[in-house]
């Protein structure tokens, strides 16, 4: 079998497995297209989330499990484009936040600077830990007045400052901000891995992954503690969705007669076009991003990048830079993971900041990467749709083993309650299996690289 025939079978198959689950009511199929889109829609955003990873390990070597950290930033951005201002949030601490965190920004600046500066001794020590206390208290005194005034707004309901939303009331009918918030999204997330990469790209692999987590778990402790910024763990709800809503889709005579003309009744079609709305926005993400991958993996920078993975003592000595190449490919692999992070947030229509688990998603998106195949873009995005569609199928694929193997048993019997207890854990058990599996008979993955 050629190389060719048996990518193709790959996507085939995966492919059978998503209209299987929509169509056919068998074994742990559920034969409901509402389940197969929605599971779709997670796998494209997956399929991303592995792209921006695979960019960073398959095309540099970069270690990064912070994937979590630039996911919620893009989250983020979603809730600070597409949202409405608070009414009088920026009037009663918002100038003032935005004042005392320029402020916190002057003191770092001038800290680097002087110490750079001043002959060293123990006089540029004293100056510039002079300066650090006195910016930290000035910027605490100016940030935390203004954080109060803001968390004071009708703090149940708002109590943050909201987004750029001129929709006020009628902000939902600006659903199409969510679209523009995504690449937004991508350019938090990057200028995020720009400050990171500046101080971590020069530290060791192992080195640069702790590094990673460490940060990316700072950036979800900031969103979950600070209020006037997201609403902590209030959360954001009602974020306006760019696909039209299911009570309207109900409401709309024309289209309940081209629901009942296609045998489903309004509501299921209202569900299921909505759902499918979202799936066509993210394929067309999927495919531009995959495009321009492709173009950039098979271009002289895309060369120069794996021929830096692959010896960067060579690389250095024909006149690369890899400490700068480093850099950009963990700025581009971060803006990617944003730009998912922001369509999971409009996929679920709300900010949900305790939902950014690094270890368990990292693992996940990491798992995607390496079943694909690392350095292989379209294994990447192969991965992301397999290793969606076993973490949702495997939970009902641990019942249905639990209820085999415990037929004969009665109902209180320790042996089946331990065997219903542990099907919630088989998702954990077969991503480990499968990897195991992979790394044993396809340490290059599905696909692997060219």
């Amino acid at each position: 079998m050629t190389i060719s025939l048996r990518n193709v079978l790959l996507v085939v198959g995966v492919a059978a497995l998503y209209i299987l689950e929509g169509s056919t009511t068998f074994w742990i199929f559920s034969g409901s297209w509402d389940s197969a889109l929605k599971m779709l829609n997670f796998a494209l955003i997956g399929a991303i989330m592995s792209l921006g990873v695979n960019l960073q390990w398959g095309f540099a070597g970069l270690f990064n499990i912070g994937i979590m950290g630039f996911v919620a930033l893009g989250g983020l951005a979603t809730v600070l484009v597409a949202m409405p201002t608070t009414p009088g949030a920026w009037s009663a601490g918002g100038w003032q936040i935005m004042a005392g965190l320029a402020m916190g920004a002057v003191t770092i600046v001038g800290a680097v600077k002087m110490y750079a500066y001043l002959p060293k001794g123990r006089l540029r020590n004293l100056m510039t830990f002079a300066l650090i206390a006195v910016g930290f208290f000035a910027f605490r005194a100016v940030f935390d007045g203004g954080v109060a005034g803001v968390e004071a707004i009708d703090p149940a309901a708002t109590g943050y400052l909201g987004g750029l939303n001129w929709g006020g009331e009628n902000y939902k009918d600006f659903g199409w901000l969510t679209v523009v918030a995504w690449p937004i999204g991508g350019v938090l997330a990057a200028g995020a891995a720009w400050i990171i990469g500046k101080t971590a790209l020069g530290l060791r692999s192992d080195y640069l992954a702790i590094a990673t987590l460490g940060i990316a778990e700072i950036i979800i402790a900031v969103m979950k503690n600070e209020d006037w910024l997201s609403r902590g763990v209030k959360n954001v709800n009602g974020l306006p969705r760019p696909v039209p809503y299911e009570i309207d889709l109900q409401n709309d005579l024309g289209f309940v007669e081209r629901a009942a003309s296609w045998g489903l009744d309004p509501t299921a079609a209202s569900t299921l076009y909505t759902k499918m709305g979202y799936a066509i926005l993210f394929t067309v993400f999927l495919v531009a991003l995959l495009w321009l991958a492709q173009r950039a993996l098979n271009s002289p920078w895309g060369r120069m990048m794996r021929a830096i993975r692959d010896n960067e003592v060579a690389a250095e000595a024909m006149g690369k830079n890899v400490t700068a190449r480093h850099l950009q490919i963990f700025i581009l692999g971060s803006a990617i993971c944003g730009i998912a992070g922001a369509m999971m947030t409009t996929l679920d229509s709300q900010l949900t900041p305790t939902a950014y688990q690094p270890l368990r998603f990292t693992f996940l998106i990491w798992v995607m990467v390496i079943v694909g195949g690392s350095g292989n873009n379209f294994g990447a995005v192969l991965g992301g749709f397999l290793i969606w569609w076993l973490w949702v199928m495997v939970e009902p694929l641990g019942l249905w083993i639990a209820e085999v193997t415990t037929a004969g048993f009665e109902v209180d019997h320790w042996f089946r309650i331990r065997m219903e207890d542990a099907a919630a854990h088989f998702r954990l058990f077969t991503m480990g299996l499968v990897l195991l599996l992979v790394l044993r008979f396809s340490p290059r993955g599905l696909m692997p690289e060219k």
